[in-house]
């Protein structure tokens, strides 16, 4: 936007420090103005409350407004060392929220729904086009045989940080291993964990290429002073991470890689079509473009034809039995 666009600011005054809040918006072919963007400035801002704002922002452009709304409540329930009393918009009324993360999500919601944003006005507008793609829409409780789960070790010496990820998985009935929730564990800043809330989400999103490119986001997310030297996930070689977040984007992205869903650079290994670039072509293996099919053995698709008399997985190239 060449000429700029309208954003609404507030002051959000918490325990941990003092920032602004913007909440810009643009307006759509209806002429209705939308939220598109969160972002937060201020020296005081907690850490990692931007990455949080970040994702925030891509979220609203889905333009799935349950999915926001979920969003919205699930950052609205993130408790924090420290309660407060937030002045609430319009008439600055105390409202006790659990911490930081509540706050910019509270207002944030106060803010869409003054524009209208969260209302549902016509059947279209009421698609719900990533809630219906989500393979659990709540996080899957374990039994008391637990669930596979894959952690590691974090430190940042820069920020005296040191804390541990983990990721909790699940085999889906294809077959196919996917982490649905992420958390964190020890001395971390606590606005992270409405970051990993967010992303929790995100994992349970069927199509790898959503979370994906969640991820490849944060990965350039920085932080003044917070950078450090950490080792590159599955090589002993060290480079310079410019924040926490930005690690540990990088971390599960290196766990999708493990797991064969995304590639070491968060691109998914292959395309399901629920989520596509504009104008991207599905890649074609083998001059067969991915078709519904059979169970494949290999890769866990259910993209197995017939090719020349023999099984043929259009999703990853492998031949089965011929005849």
């Amino acid at each position: 936007m060449s000429d700029g666009n309208t954003a609404w600011t507030y002051m959000i005054e918490a325990p941990q420090g003092e920032f602004a809040l913007f909440v810009g918006q643009i307006e759509n072919d209806m002429g209705r103005s939308m939220p598109f963007e969160v972002w937060v400035n201020g020296a005081e801002q907690p850490r990692g409350i931007g990455a949080v704002a970040k994702t925030l922002s891509m979220d609203m452009r889905a333009n799935d407004k349950a999915w926001l709304k979920l969003k919205l409540d699930a950052l609205a329930k993130t408790q924090d060392e420290e309660a407060f009393d937030l002045p609430f918009p319009p008439n600055g009324e105390k409202k006790r929220v659990p911490g930081v993360v509540s706050a910019l999500a509270q207002v944030v919601r106060y803010r869409c729904e003054k524009l209208g944003a969260l209302e549902d006005n016509d059947a279209k507008s009421g698609a719900t086009p990533v809630i219906d793609c989500m393979f659990s829409r709540d996080e899957p409780k374990t039994g008391t045989d637990g669930t596979l789960s894959w952690t590691v070790d974090i430190s940042n010496p820069v920020s005296g940080e040191e804390f541990v990820l983990g990721l909790k998985e699940i085999t889906l009935p294809d077959g196919v291993t996917r982490p649905y929730s992420v958390w964190l564990s020890g001395h971390y800043p606590r606005a992270l964990d409405g970051l990993t809330r967010l992303l929790s989400l995100d994992m349970r999103v069927l199509d790898p290429a959503w979370i994906g490119m969640k991820l490849r986001k944060l990965t350039n997310y920085a932080e003044p002073l917070g950078d450090f030297m950490a080792r590159v996930p599955g090589s002993n070689k060290q480079r310079n991470w410019p924040s926490t977040v930005a690690y540990i984007a990088r971390l599960i992205m290196h766990r999708y890689a493990m797991l064969g869903i995304l590639d070491e650079n968060g691109f998914p290994t292959r395309t399901m079509g629920i989520l596509e670039v504009p104008g991207a072509e599905p890649e074609a293996v083998g001059g067969i473009k991915v078709m519904q099919g059979s169970l494949c053995n290999e890769c866990g698709n259910m993209t197995v034809i017939r090719k020349d008399g023999c099984d043929f997985c259009s999703a990853c190239g492998a031949v089965g039995t011929c005849g």
